[in-house]
């Protein structure tokens, strides 16, 4: 900010210099307070507190996640917020927060869980209250009447011998947790920590983070909103989408993208296709996607094992720069 004559002046530069890094941290440990996610994690993990003194075990966990969203990836890097005693007040030394995340057991941690899904339906309604609510996700140009759940894993490289750290697919070494996102506000709702030899596809894993992310859903968008799962193909595991439609039995209305393996049947019903049921592909925005056409062979292709209802569309287009092409 420069100062003309007697006013104020805010200057934007793409310079670098006089920016202010990590700005905006601490308004989410605000918004855990206002929420009461604070409070509920100390409500959870009081026993871990003796005697009462100390940093309260709530403040401590928060921290650690307001740590983790400013770019942290260790424990240590609490000292980032330790050294901004004005802005985080007093934080938790590295060893403090050790002892309480040690001390974490799996009673403890559905515990956390059912507190964040507490705070989650508190912010939910404030944001009714104050604006039009959860935002609607995009789709070809139109807005979803639904609430739309991404599942994916990711590779998490370790350089050391990390609990359930292992091999991967890529020839790395580290985990390979499955996780779940809100794609409507992109909120992360669960993830499952898993080594780094698990499976892709396993539909055991994909059945555990969904239902976690369900759970994190407030009751009345839960139960009265329409709910689509988004995978790549390996999500499209037949137990796992059989659970899915399961799911309408409890009163949770699901349907499902997932991705489909191009198997030799499906690449025969794709060659099979005739020219005049290829149609131009969008993108999310409701653009023309260049060089990309859709179609639907879904006739062509047996669904046995599938849930009723279950139909393959398919998008053909170049191939981007560096991917191979298939061999015919």
């Amino acid at each position: 900010m420069h100062t003309t004559g007697s006013r104020p002046k805010l200057v934007v530069s793409s310079d670098g210099r006089g920016v202010i890094n990590h700005a905006g941290t601490r308004l989410l440990a605000d918004l855990a307070d206002a929420t009461g996610l604070t409070a509920s994690f100390t409500d959870v993990l009081r026993r871990l507190r003796p005697r009462g003194t100390g940093h309260a075990p709530g403040r401590i966990a928060v921290d650690l996640a307001v740590m983790l969203a400013d770019g942290g990836e260790a424990i240590t890097d609490l000292a980032l917020l330790r050294d901004q005693a004005e802005v985080f007040g007093p934080v938790a030394s590295t060893a403090t927060a050790w002892r309480l995340l040690a001390g974490i057991d799996p009673a403890a941690l559905a515990a956390l869980r059912a507190a964040r899904a507490a705070a989650r339906e508190v912010a939910w309604m404030q944001a009714a209250d104050t604006g039009p609510g959860i935002p609607a996700a995009p789709a070809g140009g139109r807005d979803l009447a639904s609430l739309v759940l991404d599942i994916d894993a990711t590779l998490v490289t370790c350089h050391s011998e990390k609990e359930q750290a292992a091999a991967t697919y890529k020839r790395g070494f580290g985990h390979h947790p499955l996780l779940c996102f809100l794609d409507n506000t992109g909120e992360a709702l669960a993830g499952v920590l898993r080594p780094g030899n698990a499976g892709a596809n396993t539909a055991a894993d994909h059945v555990a983070v969904l239902e976690q992310a369900l759970a994190q859903i407030p009751d009345a968008h839960r139960h009265g909103t329409a709910i689509l799962i988004r995978t790549d193909s390996a999500g499209g595991a037949k137990a796992f989408l059989t659970h899915l439609r399961r799911l309408r039995s409890r009163g949770i209305h699901t349907f499902f993208s997932v991705g489909c393996p191009v198997t030799e049947p499906v690449r025969r019903a794709i060659r099979a296709l005739p020219e005049h049921v290829w149609h131009p592909a969008l993108e999310q925005d409701g653009s023309l996607r260049t060089g990309a056409e859709v179609a639907e062979p879904t006739g062509l292709v047996e669904l046995d094992g599938h849930p009723a209802g279950t139909r393959i569309l398919v998008r053909r287009e170049c191939p981007h720069p560096g991917a191979q092409r298939p061999a015919t």
